[in-house]
């Protein structure tokens, strides 16, 4: 028998960036605690959906949608889908995200004096506006309703500094690499942002609280990831199941008395 604290049962939650790797992890862990999931992405709606999800969907617990969170239009779009389908909504995790890769072009992933503003435009505008979006919209209808839980994804690197040493060997090597500034600065902005809808909506039953993750194995090369881990007190990168739980708490009644909060999961990284 399940703990009621943790129960998700018919609850209707928003995973936006929900094809990507954690976003397929968090649909797919609240759908087995028996929420209705609406993924959001930007991929067209004939993508064939990762396995699992097919199956959802035909039960009826997960519907894909096509949205553009730095659109409002698309958002709204999103939330008129749901309600027509659902009846409402209770849940938003803001988890899509835009970060420089590892194979960017050279001037993304050069020096701090030259870092494209172009760039810093389009990071800031999926992080940070694609965050402000689904809020205003989803977390409105939320307030409206009387109750809700938003929980924001941040980083590590909204709360330290990248730490550049990690790509020295890459320097080493004969490239020009830097992480880029704009995740870093988009990260940290997304605290400030829960705590202001944590107070603003305290007295309409949304809560609204912040997740910080750090690395998730994901194949990154050897050299990287022996330099990461050696700043990890427990030695390795997060696999990414080990974030569901806190997904799953925050979205539950287990975390009633939450609200502007931030939940660190980084392995001890910031804790030295």
């Amino acid at each position: 028998m399940s703990d009621p604290l943790f129960d998700l049962t018919g609850k209707v939650i928003v995973v936006t960036g929900g094809l990507g790797q954690l976003g397929q992890q968090f649909s797919g862990a609240l759908i087995q605690r028996g929420a209705k999931v609406a993924v959001l992405d930007i991929a067209e709606e004939t993508t064939p959906l990762p396995e699992g999800f097919a199956a959802a969907q035909k039960d009826g617990c997960l519907d894909y949608i096509k949205a553009n969170v730095t659109d409002r239009t698309s958002v709204q779009n999103a939330l008129d889908r749901m309600i027509d389908r659902w009846g409402r909504v209770d849940g938003l995790i803001n988890n899509a995200a835009l970060d420089a890769p590892p194979n960017a072009p050279v001037e993304e992933n050069g020096p701090f004096e030259t870092y494209p503003e172009a760039s810093w435009d389009k990071v800031m505008d999926v992080n940070v506006k694609g965050t402000l979006i689904p809020c205003q919209i989803l977390g409105g209808a939320m307030a409206e309703a009387g109750s809700g839980s938003i929980i924001n994804v941040a980083s590590i690197y909204g709360m330290v500094s990248p730490d550049q040493g990690l790509y020295e060997y890459r320097r080493q090597a004969g490239e020009t690499f830097y992480k880029p500034v704009a995740y870093s600065a988009s990260k940290s902005a997304i605290y400030n942002l829960t705590r202001y809808m944590a107070t603003y909506w305290a007295g309409k039953g949304v809560r609204v609280n912040t997740v910080t993750f750090a690395g998730v194995f994901n194949n990154q090369d050897e050299a990287f990831l022996e330099k990461y881990c050696a700043k990890v007190p427990l030695g390795r990168m997060a696999n990414a199941s080990e974030y569901n739980g806190a997904i799953i708490f925050l979205m539950s009644e287990a975390a009633s008395y939450m609200t502007g909060a931030n939940m660190k999961l980084d392995g001890g990284f910031t804790a030295w």
